[in-house]
């Protein structure tokens, strides 16, 4: 397969995981810019916006760990977006649902991923909780895509599972 070939295949879905990476950059810019750290401010009864930072991975999992987990974290999603580069070269054209979910993967896992390399954390400010004794992890555009994109991939599945059920 020539290279040519490589990039006209997975293109569109670069592009979609492009946005999205841009998305997560943009927000995370103006929150920087904007809010001190662990400034809140409130947007709705159950959501407000904060700066936080995180090193560790998903709800602040070793964090607390002395530094090395942010190359750990680099490495594992650096493989992540090759992995999935290559998992859409080899399903682009064919299948549409899987492509989308591996394009807000990808561009979730990219988003993060620059933080790690530029800042050494990652920059959260959504947070979500209830009156003021229940409150979520803070996250990102970047968690929100690869949370999509997860779900998508469920549903993908169920979808595939459901047609080769009835092929049968």
């Amino acid at each position: 397969m020539t290279i040519s070939v490589f990039f006209k295949r997975v293109q569109r879905w670069w592009a979609l995981a492009f946005v999205l990476f841009v998305l997560d950059w943009i927000t995370k810019q103006a929150i920087e810019s904007t809010l001190s750290y662990g400034q809140e401010i409130p947007v709705l009864p159950f959501f407000d916006i904060t700066l936080r930072y995180n090193t560790g991975a998903a709800f602040s999992f070793l964090a607390q760990a002395g530094g090395w987990q942010r190359w750990f974290f680099s490495l594992i999603a650096l493989a992540v977006v090759v992995g999935i580069s290559w998992r859409l070269v080899k399903i682009a054209n064919s299948n549409r649902l899987e492509s989308i979910a591996l394009a807000f993967v990808l561009g979730g896992a990219l988003g993060n991923l620059y933080d790690r390399l530029v800042y050494g954390h990652v920059v959260d400010f959504i947070q979500l909780h209830w009156q003021q004794s229940w409150y979520f992890p803070a996250f990102n555009v970047a968690d929100s895509a690869i949370t999509i994109g997860v779900v998508l991939m469920l549903l993908e599945s169920v979808v595939t599972k459901k047609e080769e059920g009835i092929k049968k």
